[in-house]
């Protein structure tokens, strides 16, 4: 295995979801973080420095330091998408993600046939053995549909839809080899929420979407193990006075996280300022739900089957429906800010820990000591200047 190099970065401005550290250091050593602290203690601190023979890397004034990215549901980008099943179209993802910060990701498919769902799956598996670190890096599959209402579909294609279905799942999980982390499903189409029962006992996140459920609904759901709503407002019931739908059940219990698409097309800025109000920056997710026109022009494109059309940054099926984003995760977290007048701190929280957190990833959301050396120098107006993955140098301005 080859030794990744030494370094340190002196005098950075660190910030965490829940501290900032300015004209900090950080010490780097074969992909992890093994220092951080105080610049004008890194002497003290770390006596025998020299011989670690660091390189040095300088950092421009102004700048901040923020933990790697992670996107939890995002279908593709620079004309690459999870659903083509290659492993060329996971390697385009992986190299092109760090441009706007994102350091991890979750592959996320979409309702398709299912034996277009069980390729893509079954690429992913071996994608993920063979990934190499100076890249984003795809943590696992996120199973958006097929198990969605067709009266909330979306841009998810209607003759695909199924109900929730175990035994598919378990075939779905195997020929992923364990990869599905995160599905999102129509809690209304399983019946007695099976299917989410069966998640949670695995230890997979059950989320809410493209679904019509009524409030009793969802509540019965989340007694069974339903812990999140996918892309918060839209594909679901909402926010009716008489008949509360899936929207509302999502900001009233705290035992569901949300994830939210701050690109100002998908959610009025003010109801995504509605929604950060009513459940706190620890319990929402940034999230893209990119397409594969991601960084291309203008233009017709595939989804799932499907052509959409991209006019600037609003992409769309044949009959006006809004189907993915071109959004990216630096962009949602300056979007957030603006939005919500929210912190830097709290934009961490929503484009990093708090997705780290939801996975279990003890090693990933925070710079610190025994992290993964993932992580984003911003500039003031948190554009992408430099990206590490894993210790390596993925994206350079």
């Amino acid at each position: 295995m080859r030794t990744m190099e030494s370094f340190v970065l002196r005098d950075v401005h660190i910030c965490n979801a829940k501290e900032e550290i300015e004209h900090a250091y950080i010490i780097v050593k074969n992909g992890k973080i093994t220092a951080v602290g105080e610049n004008d203690r890194m002497e003290i601190e770390i006596p025998d420095m020299d011989r670690w023979k660091l390189k040095e890397y300088t950092v421009e004034s102004g700048t901040l330091l923020v933990p790697g990215m992670i996107d939890v549901h995002i279908h593709g980008v620079n004309n690459a998408d999870v659903m083509d099943g290659t492993f060329d179209a996971l390697t385009t993802m992986t190299q092109t993600l760090p441009a706007e910060g994102t350091t991890s990701f979750l592959a996320t498919t979409i309702t398709q046939s299912q034996d277009a769902i069980t390729r893509a799956l079954q690429n992913a598996a071996v994608f993920r053995k063979y990934q190499t670190p100076k890249q984003a890096e795809m943590l696992g599959v996120h199973l958006e549909g097929p198990f969605f209402t067709p009266m909330k579909a979306g841009a998810q294609p209607k003759e695909f839809l199924l109900d929730a279905d175990v035994s598919l799942f378990q075939e779905w999980q195997e020929a992923a080899e364990g990869l599905i982390k995160w599905v999102s499903l129509a809690p209304e189409c399983d019946l007695d929420y099976q299917l989410i029962r069966h998640l949670k006992k695995t230890g997979v996140i059950a989320s809410a979407a493209h679904s019509n459920a009524n409030l009793e609904e969802v509540e019965q759901s989340i007694d069974a193990g339903l812990s999140h709503v996918t892309h918060l407002f839209n594909g679901m019931s909402g926010l009716h006075h008489r008949e509360p739908g899936l929207a509302s059940a999502a900001l009233l219990h705290n035992k569901v996280t949300n994830e939210i698409i701050a690109d100002g097309i998908h959610v009025h800025p003010s109801m995504v300022k509605m929604a950060h109000q009513m459940k706190g920056t620890a319990d929402i997710f940034l999230i893209t739900d990119s397409i594969r026109a991601k960084c291309l022009p203008n233009g017709h494109y595939d989804l799932g089957g499907q052509t959409v059309t991209v006019e600037g940054n609003r992409p769309y099926l044949e009959d006006g429906t809004i189907a993915g984003s071109m959004l990216k995760m630096n962009e949602a977290m300056k979007n957030m800010m603006s939005y919500t007048g929210c912190s830097l701190k709290e934009a961490v929280a929503m484009t990093s820990a708090n997705a780290a957190a939801k996975l279990g990833l003890e090693h990933k959301g925070a710079i610190a000591p025994g992290m993964d050396a993932d992580f984003v120098l911003l500039d003031e107006n948190q554009e992408v200047i430099r990206t590490w993955c894993r210790g390596q140098i993925a994206y350079e301005k």
